[in-house]
């Protein structure tokens, strides 16, 4: 809470049936344990929510419906909207990063449609069938949709190559996106990999020598221990394996 901010009160749930909302034991023993940020676990929770009011076999909602709900954006807590509206979109990239929601880009008739589904077995599913062309989320669209094809998300890439993921490293992730190429990146979390040493700290500086001298785009092509370790930060070079 801000300091001097005055704790609202509730004034408890009501006598009578009250709709409820299932949620699966899972996420108790295992999720609840494991979510460190507020505004994740607030999308997550509205997810939950949310895909129980749809309807039909293949459930999922869009960015939009997480962005257009007035309710799930002061939840977020922000000083202003555009402060919520981050939260928001932290909570669901996080959310992303950590398995619990399924990311798909798509285009239909009328643009590029993210969705989002649970990552359940019909969520699953779901996905697979997008992949093979086999549904579309607008059933009266003529139009076939086909699949973008999209790099890792980075918070996946580096939780699942490098380590947990912190908010501070998630911060310098963002601003990472924002600075260098999506494809150098990856190349420089593939040499981190590789050298093992899984550091941020040393991706960065590996970032910082291409983007001041320059760097080839075809690691993936090279052939030589020399070659990869002349991309090797200076102050890191002895704890590498010869």
């Amino acid at each position: 809470m801000m300091p001097g901010a005055k704790m609202q009160g509730f004034a408890g749930f009501p006598d009578g049936k009250q709709r409820t909302t299932p949620m699966p034991n899972l996420f108790f023993s295992d999720l609840l344990p494991i979510i460190d940020n507020i505004a994740e676990l607030k999308v997550t929770l509205y997810a939950v929510w949310a895909l129980g009011q749809r309807e039909g076999a293949v459930r999922y909602l869009r960015l939009t419906d997480f962005m257009n709900d007035p309710i799930l954006l002061k939840a977020m807590g922000g000083p202003n909207i555009q402060a919520s509206v981050d939260a928001l979109l932290d909570g669901v990239e996080r959310a992303v990063a950590r398995g619990t929601f399924l990311h798909v880009n798509i285009e239909g008739a009328d643009g590029q449609m993210e969705l989002y589904f649970l990552n359940t077995e019909k969520g699953r599913a779901a996905v697979e069938g997008i992949t093979r062309g086999e549904w579309r989320p607008t059933p009266d669209d003529e139009q076939p949709i086909t699949l973008l094809i999209e790099r890792p998300n980075i918070f996946v890439l580096y939780e699942q190559n490098i380590g947990a993921l912190t908010p501070m490293i998630a911060d310098e992730l963002r601003e990472a996106e924002r600075t260098y190429p999506p494809h150098w990146i990856e190349d420089a979390i593939k040499l981190a990999v590789t050298n093992n040493v899984r550091r941020w700290r040393y991706i960065q500086k590996i970032l910082e020598r291409w983007s001041t001298e320059g760097r080839a785009d075809a690691i993936g092509n090279r052939d030589s221990q020399r070659d990869i370790r002349q991309q090797i930060p200076p102050e890191y070079q002895d704890v590498i394996k010869r």
